[in-house]
């Protein structure tokens, strides 16, 4: 059974064995192309789906979680920058793996591998539908078939982001810190500086743990909470981003999930009824980004090996089919604009049913 110690830091989820995910609000690509790695715009706000008794649907109050505001078809990476040590974590899409492209489980796999080797993969902008490439991840309504869930599984019934994680055996967590503490010694006058894509602001005080209880019905004769629009993730354009191989066996991790987390994404209106806060305002316009100079960015790690495609993710389809041609202009970064990274060429959040 997966644990309890899921917490909201800021707009980071911190997750056990030290797993930090943040996700990000970015440029939406062209779904024609292949593509730079587009930069991030600050985070989605999240909030405690327990906090909102009142307001959220009776099923999200039972599969816990957590949620964040997204526009339609708007696009969002996931960020890993402040994970400390080396864990397994999975990512679903309406409880489909965003790895491998199987069904959800609550197993680490390695034929296929069904899960991100962190820290070694410092964010996720799609699902691994290409080689050497990925598909941006971009918020759909469930209904039409456009997510990745439909369109994998012929149902819509999850929508929303699904993530789980395996820290380190105890013995292999000792054998690591073991080894930090070495490397420590030896390149502790060495100082490093770090930034560009991904890179973390400085982290919010931890929130102080509250009790992992479900969450209370509505007092008796109270309206019950309505059903909110549902949201899902389907796909845009391809961008150049491996997925990286696990350098490590599988049972160097927990044979059971350390901790599971529900992410529901809630349209802007619904976000306002639910919690009573204004949306963040929605992206900027990527043609003016680009013609500003602002940075674009590819990312390199000459020591990692990339994942292949995943065989049920490298069909599925863009959604301008379902929802129309993407009208809002391009503009091709400029080659100085392109940066190169790494190698040169909280409170606790409750879980519940799901």
């Amino acid at each position: 059974m997966a644990g309890t110690t899921v917490r909201i830091d800021g707009d980071t989820l911190r997750l056990p064995g030290g797993v930090a995910v943040r996700f990000m609000r970015t440029l939406r690509l062209p779904e024609s192309g292949e593509h730079d790695l587009p930069p991030g715009l600050g985070t989605f706000p999240l909030r405690r789906v327990a906090d909102h008794p009142d307001t959220v649907p009776a099923e999200w109050l039972a599969r816990g979680g957590v949620m964040l505001p997204v526009y339609l078809r708007e696009a969002m990476w996931l960020g890993f920058a402040g994970s400390t040590r080396p864990a397994a974590l999975q990512v679903g899409a309406g409880k489909v793996c965003a790895v491998s492209g199987k069904p959800w489980s609550d197993r680490l796999s390695r034929d296929p591998q069904n899960y991100l080797a962190l820290p070694r993969q410092p964010w996720l902008d799609g699902i691994n539908s290409g080689k050497g490439t990925v598909r941006q991840f971009v918020a759909v309504p469930l209904g039409l078939g456009a997510t990745v869930e439909g369109q994998v599984t012929g149902e819509e019934v999850w929508g929303g982001v699904q993530l789980q994680c395996f820290p380190l055996t105890e013995e292999k967590r000792a054998e690591w810190e073991e080894a930090q503490r070495v490397l420590s010694m030896e390149t502790r006058s060495v100082k490093s500086v770090g930034g560009g894509y991904g890179a973390a602001p400085g982290a919010t005080p931890p929130q102080a743990p509250m009790p992992m209880t479900a969450a209370a019905p509505a007092p008796g004769g109270a309206p019950r909470p309505r059903a909110a629009a549902a949201m899902g993730l389907g796909v845009g354009g391809s961008m150049r981003q491996e997925v990286y191989r696990d350098t490590r066996p599988v049972e160097d991790y927990t044979r059971e999930p350390g901790a599971r987390v529900f992410v529901h994404l809630v349209t802007p209106p619904e976000w306002r009824r639910i919690t009573g806060e204004e949306p963040p305002p929605s992206p900027v316009d990527r043609a003016a980004y680009t013609k500003a100079g602002l940075p674009w960015f590819d990312y390199y790690d000459e020591g990692a090996q990339d994942l292949p495609p995943g065989e049920a993710l490298s069909g599925v389809e863009p959604v301008g089919g379902w929802l129309g041609d993407d009208l809002a202009p391009w503009q091709q970064p400029a080659p100085g604009q392109v940066h190169p990274l790494k190698d040169a060429p909280g409170t606790p959040v409750q879980d519940g049913d799901w």
